[in-house]
């Protein structure tokens, strides 16, 4: 490798680093929790408790909706989700089909007595949450984050490339203590950045397709969902008094899907479904099939199955990637991994800054030098 191949790379690695760092640091420190956000929600509460029934018979979906929009009158149904591990239908309402997110309605009814399950509201894994995501600020705050995501993995690639010269000086693993602290710390900066490589370019390249998530739903829905509800495109919207049974629209969604279950219900007019449909939304029985939803379109006049088709890939990359990113499909062994390599990670971002921020006024061509010796004369 040339000299002024070494120094286009140095200088990608050290920009793209610097403009980064300080929001990577805030999306590790935030994702720590995270990873453990269903043990944390569990211990502290957060779905609310069951009351002990003496019978585990399961009202049908349709009693479970008349409950949910008997609790807020003069509200339609918007979606219908279903713990996994627990009898509880989840149902969001609003004023109207198209209601926005600010406006919509959480309930969560016990499936056996139609009771409303309390559960604190918001709290501090919500926060981290929206922190994490979005810096509060919504969609432009994705992107945001998604660029930074972008640039930690560009940064990632450069400094492989710009230290291959510098580690082919000294054998894998070196930390040389006993000279001085920033060369101490930059050995441990390339050694700890080397053994996460893997790790943070799934974890990066995840974090920045979760970015994308709105502008992928709405491919999604201008394209697939647009031809599959083309017959219904000339029609006018059905109106929510006249829906038919959401309950007998589930069983038809199953009987087509054998070895999957529901996962959620949009209604007709809402952002996933069309203006005509109960979208329901079928996942697998695995850790892995279960984040790859296959769409069923059910006539929500007619009860009648009109159309059922795997989501593109792109919108299955989006799928995967979600709970890849905070390893949420191997257990909590997986978790604990992630965890330490999240912990790892902060180190490696740390001690960059440090090295920045402690950095000697030398000119560019003895850093150069100190890559191409391996820094055996710092």
């Amino acid at each position: 490798m040339t000299r002024g191949t070494i120094r286009t790379w140095y200088l990608v690695h050290k920009w793209t680093s610097l403009i980064c760092t300080a929001f990577l640091l805030l999306l590790c420190v935030t994702g720590l929790p995270l990873i453990f956000h269903h043990e944390i929600d569990e211990l502290s509460g957060a779905h609310g408790e069951l009351k002990p029934v003496a019978s585990d018979r399961l009202l049908d979906l349709d009693e479970i909706m008349a409950r949910a929009l008997a609790n807020r009158p003069g509200e339609v149904g918007l979606f219908m989700s279903f713990d996994e591990d627990r009898p509880v239908v989840n149902v969001t309402t609003g004023p109207r089909p198209d209601a926005p997110e600010t406006a919509m309605q959480f309930q969560s009814l016990d499936q056996r007595t139609g009771e409303v399950v309390t559960a604190p509201a918001g709290g501090v894994m919500d926060f981290i949450l929206r922190l994490h995501t979005d810096l509060f600020l919504g969609l432009p705050g994705l992107l945001f984050m998604g660029l930074m995501g972008l640039l930690f993995f560009v940064a990632t690639v450069s400094g492989v490339v710009v230290y291959r010269p510098f580690m082919a000086k000294l054998d894998f693993g070196t930390v040389r203590t006993s000279r001085s602290t920033r060369l101490k710390w930059l050995d441990y900066h390339n050694l700890l950045g080397i053994v996460t490589l893997a790790w943070v370019s799934v974890v990066g390249l995840t974090g920045v397709i979760n970015t994308l998530s709105q502008p992928i739903i709405q491919i999604w829905q201008a394209t697939q969902l647009a031809e599959m509800t083309a017959p219904y495109k000339a029609m006018a919207p059905v109106d929510p008094r006249r829906l038919g049974s959401i309950n007998a629209a589930v069983e038809t969604a199953k009987a087509v899907a054998p070895g999957m279950r529901p996962q959620f219900v949009a209604f007709p007019g809402g952002y996933f479904s069309s203006k005509h449909h109960y979208a329901v939304f079928m996942q697998g029985d695995t850790p892995l099939t279960k984040t790859l939803l296959t769409p069923a379109l059910v006539d929500a006049e007619t009860g009648e199955l009109t159309a059922i088709r795997k989501m593109p890939w792109y919108a299955q990359a989006l799928l995967l990637s979600q709970p890849l990113h905070f390893g949420d499909y191997g257990g909590l062994p997986l978790k604990i991994l992630w965890a330490v390599l999240d912990i790892i990670t902060i180190i490696v971002l740390g001690s960059g800054l440090y090295l920045w921020l402690g950095r000697r006024r030398a000119p560019i061509a003895a850093r150069l030098k100190e890559l191409e010796t391996g820094g055996v004369s710092a």
